[in-house]
């Protein structure tokens, strides 16, 4: 299914990777970089987003999309959309330069703007990545958390990279009843949760 990725998204898929690469070692500041994640992590996003259960999917930090592009495959092969958030101006207009480049307009939705302002209101949430500035991880997922469906995944980014900052949100997550949780060693390391059945979503 993501062997044969579309000319369109992988162009740009390949130019990210590489403006990525630069960053690292250019000595451009931490937050004007991409930081995003390595293709492998990217497939292994796909491939969950594909399996996650009906309900809304939500990614909370696009910066120039290129995990988007990676969850974009998702919703094509399973008919849903995604709801991405981001909040730096430069990462806003570099993503939707991505999303047209790449031709995902028609199932990716850019939100310029901080995703806690708009999780409360959401429900029935399928699907969340979570890819953001560490001091937000909290905050996100104790909104997150109660709003997935039954079988609902929430995957969090760079739980070996950031351990010890995430630490608090590790150990909540991976002691929290209402989940089953476990850090997988792909890329820079993903917490995935995923929801257990009957429990209401929301508050």
């Amino acid at each position: 299914m993501f062997h044969t990725i579309p000319d369109p998204i992988l162009a740009r898929m390949r130019e990210l990777e590489r403006i990525d690469g630069r960053d690292r070692t250019d000595g451009t500041p931490h937050l004007a970089r991409l930081r995003q994640i390595p293709p492998e992590t990217g497939k292994f996003l796909a491939l969950l987003a594909a399996a996650s259960p009906p309900g809304e999917m939500i990614e909370i930090g696009t910066s120039a999309g290129y995990s988007t592009l990676w969850l974009a495959l998702a919703c094509r092969a399973t008919g849903r959309r995604l709801t991405t958030f981001e909040v730096l101006p430069e990462k806003i207009d570099l993503a939707r330069e991505t999303f047209a480049l790449a031709g995902v307009e028609d199932v990716v939705t850019l939100v310029a703007s901080d995703a806690r302002d708009h999780l409360a209101g959401l429900a029935d949430i399928g699907f969340c990545f979570l890819d953001a500035e560490k001091e937000v991880y909290a905050d996100c997922y104790e909104v997150v958390v109660p709003r997935l469906v039954s079988g609902g995944l929430l995957v969090a980014d760079n739980a070996t990279s950031h351990q010890e900052a995430l630490r608090p949100i590790l150990d909540r997550a991976l002691a929290d009843p209402r989940v089953d949780a476990l850090i997988v060693p792909i890329g820079k390391g993903e917490l995935v949760c995923r929801k257990g059945g009957g429990e209401e979503t929301g508050d």
